[in-house]
């Protein structure tokens, strides 16, 4: 017997999963470069995992782009059951092991199969339609040219041709059943039935290799596309469930304060008691990834560019340079640039630059009104207002470089304890002439 093809499907395999666990590897480390914070999940985070990540419940603001990344989401999952067939046959040299077991169910899912396979290349071919003729406003920001925006067509246009794979490999294989004795008799599928035509009249030795190139072009591309993803926007489809269950549980208005800063309050105005003083957070707000919480770059890579947040951001729609999609992407890029840097032994975050300065811009995150609009927009619980508001407290406690206005109210606040300038006693002058 030749157990050329097993061997060989192994080894692809396993120089796959080599590559994919270094990269999973890599996306953990910097991850872990962020500060520790303390994330509730449990129950909570379950059911909103449930609910935004695996029930696509934001997404659904917006029916008809929802509709067909639905298609997309349930067939990438459920089309991928068959991948584990692929495997047991790639190791035991058998073809469709699964349907002399499960008879005529077998032919029912692989019709769901190709069912959902279509729906697949449709609703690929509608996203490119909107991006490439419709051309969407949020798909043509500043941030979008270049390699985000080749890769979501390589993404959407790799989709295609692995499902054009299963369409090739299934109609071919229908041709060969009954006159090759390793393809059994298994039916005719809805689909791919559409394109046996134009395989028939076809020498059987000529069909099995078609199959078999489909069938290998289809694992291959299956793994190539696992590792390709760890460098996507298209991460989203694994992070999305982590992230969304350690999303913030609390009202998205509320904001978290700096327990040192808090404290040095309280005891100015004399309502602290006797707390402890808090621990000296070592740098005020944040300058670089370091600087973040993990949460907050574990966000970054759970980014989908989708753009939704900077298409509801009042400061961007104003024409203002925030984009809270470009901050998202910053991040993780930043990460990316001293992950590598890392990896070959550079300088990391010691290589002269910052994520503030260097990558967002001052402008940037002075423009945000703080409304909250980019949280809840985001299908996948995503906070760029937290690292805005931590590279604020960073340029404003820090480097003391907060505008003009902002001064002249902090101040206020120190000395009047209100954003106005008028004595303490006048606070309630207001209300006099209510009174009378």
């Amino acid at each position: 017997m030749n157990y050329l093809p097993q061997i060989f499907f192994l080894l692809v395999v396993g120089v796959a999963g080599y590559i994919l666990y270094k990269r999973i590897n890599r996306i953990k480390k910097n991850i872990q470069m962020g500060r520790p914070e303390e994330r509730e999940g449990g129950s909570e985070g379950f059911k909103n995992m449930l609910l935004v990540a695996f029930g696509q419940k934001k997404m659904f603001k917006k029916i008809i782009p929802a509709t067909f990344h639905l298609f997309l989401y349930v067939g990438f999952i459920v089309i991928n059951l068959e991948v584990l067939e692929f495997v047991i046959d790639g190791v035991a040299g058998t073809h469709r092991i699964f349907a002399p077991f499960l008879g005529s169910i077998y032919l029912v899912a692989m019709n769901i199969f190709e069912i959902l396979a279509f729906l697949v290349v449709l609703s690929c071919v509608i996203f490119l339609w909107r991006r490439h003729v419709m051309k969407l406003e949020r798909f043509k920001s500043r941030e979008m040219k270049g390699w985000p925006s080749l890769d979501a067509d390589i993404i959407l246009m790799v989709e295609i041709v692995l499902m054009a794979a299963i369409f090739t490999m299934n109609a071919s294989d229908q041709v060969l059943q009954g006159q090759h004795p390793k393809y059994p008799e298994v039916g005719s599928f809805w689909i791919s039935s559409l394109f046996v035509p134009l395989f028939e009249g076809i020498s059987v030795g000529t069909l099995v290799v078609i199959e078999r190139v489909a069938w290998w072009f289809h694992i291959v591309g299956i793994l190539g596309f696992a590792i390709y993803v760890t460098y996507s926007k298209h991460l989203h489809i694994f992070m999305a469930f982590p992230n969304t269950y350690f999303a913030k549980l609390k009202p998205q208005g509320h904001m978290d304060n700096m327990d040192a800063v808090t404290t040095e309050v309280k005891a100015m105005l004399g309502t602290g008691g006797d707390e402890p003083p808090a621990e000296d957070p070592g740098v005020f707000g944040a300058k670089d990834i370091n600087d973040l919480t993990w949460k907050n770059l574990m966000d970054a890579y759970s980014c989908t560019e989708c753009g939704r947040c900077t298409a509801e951001c009042p400061a961007n729609l104003t024409g203002k340079q925030l984009s809270p999609r470009k901050i998202m992407m910053d991040t993780r890029d930043r990460m990316e640039a001293v992950g590598d840097s890392l990896e070959k032994g550079g300088k990391g975050l010691e290589d002269g630059k910052s994520l503030l300065g260097d990558y967002i811009t001052p402008e940037e995150i002075n423009a945000c009104t703080t409304c909250n609009a980019c949280v809840e927009a985001c299908p996948v619980n995503i906070n760029p207002l937290d690292i805005i508001l931590q590279l604020r407290r960073y340029q404003a406690m820090e480097e003391s470089n907060a505008p003009a206005s902002w001064n002249s109210m902090f101040s206020n606040v120190e000395t009047s304890f209100a954003p106005w300038k008028f004595p303490p006693t006048d606070r309630f002058k207001w209300a006099d002439s209510i009174n009378k």
